[in-house]
């Protein structure tokens, strides 16, 4: 199983040694090495365990998977969770087969839900207490639940290369790579796309054979490239929100994190800047990508038309690709639409308190505004 040393050893050098000394952050930083390296080896074990008992996984294709790509806080999980609920056509990972990524594990989390049932669900209370203790707090910006659909950038987590290590080490400039994929030396983009491609093989395996994969990561708006030439067929649909608002609203996720870590960051300090400025790169790449990609495997959703009308939006994306759209699939994305329409966050955020201004994403994201035609408040 991959990990990328380099990064790795280079984000525990610049936390340990090269920022002033903070017991805190050293105690946050030795606890997550620990963990972290906890749940690769028993993840490691898990996919070795796979070759002896479920080898036909190898074999598995991925074939014309399907992505969601776009930078975060962009309508990805809306999109995600509505085109999920295509049963018969999709299969996608929750939020546990991203965490164990293993035929093994599968199967081992099969027989405790089988076993949980004959119970009365025990197991299930216990899971969804958890849920509450641990991700209570994103409730209003990003619902975490153990067996909903869930963002492929947790695959990422164990080879080190993925933009959610930047909430313990916010060293974005430092570890660029980690953020932006295509970035890398291509031995090392080959090695994290063999990876992930066999971590999808293994949930198709375990999952449905036979159905098309579909998946989200926002993290991936930086690695296009990697995605175009690890699967040529794959179809790709991608969000744009206007940069003003996507940006100061995933900044203003890592902020609290970073600051429970290290009180001494202040929100618009140095690493608001240089996260903000990587979630530019991510905009810049997707636009000047997007003009690159075959029009039949690729689809552009405005984010105003999906908070709009989800269902409606959901229905072109089938009507590009040519997918046919059952009664009962229709009527599950109308339900699931009217439940959103309910959902209303609280969470406010404005560029200004991260030190970033209306004229800098203007002057930064001119193409993208221009080439989207996002000039509209």
């Amino acid at each position: 199983m991959y990990i990328n040393l380099k990064l790795f050893f280079r984000a525990l050098e610049i936390a340990l040694f090269e920022k002033p000394a903070s017991p805190r952050r050293w105690f946050f930083v030795i606890a997550f090495t620990g963990l972290f390296l906890a749940f690769w080896c028993v993840v490691a074990a898990g996919r070795l365990l796979d070759h002896l008992l479920y080898p036909g996984y190898r074999d598995q294709p991925v074939k014309e998977p399907v992505f969601i790509i776009a930078p975060p806080r962009s309508g990805t999980t809306i999109t995600q969770k509505l085109m999920a609920l295509d049963e018969e056509r999709f299969s996608c990972v929750r939020f546990y087969q991203c965490v164990f990524p293993a035929v093994t594990f599968h199967k081992i989390f099969d027989g405790i839900a089988w076993i949980d049932k004959q119970l009365g669900n025990p197991f299930a209370q216990l899971a969804t207490w958890m849920e509450k203790v641990f991700f209570g707090g994103w409730e209003d910006s990003h619902p975490m639940k153990f067996n909903e659909p869930e963002e492929d950038d947790g695959f990422f987590v164990y080879t080190f290369v993925t933009e959610a290590i930047y909430l313990l080490f916010p060293y974005v400039n430092e570890l660029w790579g980690a953020g932006f994929m295509d970035d890398l030396s291509q031995p090392e983009r080959r090695q994290v796309m063999r990876y992930y491609r066999s971590c999808l093989q293994r949930h198709l395996y375990a999952t449905g054979p036979d159905k098309t994969q579909l998946s989200k990561a926002t993290q991936l708006s930086g690695a296009f490239n990697c995605i175009r030439d690890e699967f040529p067929d794959a179809k790709i649909i991608t969000i744009i929100r206007h940069p003003r608002n996507s940006i100061p609203s995933h900044v203003s996720l890592f902020v609290p994190v970073w600051q429970t870590v290290d009180p001494t960051i202040k929100r618009d300090g140095p690493e608001a800047r240089e996260y903000a400025e990587i979630a530019v790169a991510w905009f810049k790449h997707m636009y000047q990508a997007s003009q690159e990609q075959p029009k039949d495997r690729f689809y552009t959703i405005r984010f105003n038309e999906l908070a709009k009308d989800n269902q409606g939006t959901i229905e072109k994306v089938y009507q590009h690709f040519g997918w046919p759209i059952s009664d009962a699939l229709r009527a599950r994305h109308e339900e699931a639409s009217k439940k959103g329409k309910e959902f209303k966050s609280s969470h406010k955020y404005t560029l200004e308190e991260f030190g970033l201004s209306e004229e800098w994403v203007q002057t930064e994201c001119k193409e993208v505004i221009e080439g989207y035609g996002l000039q509209e408040k």
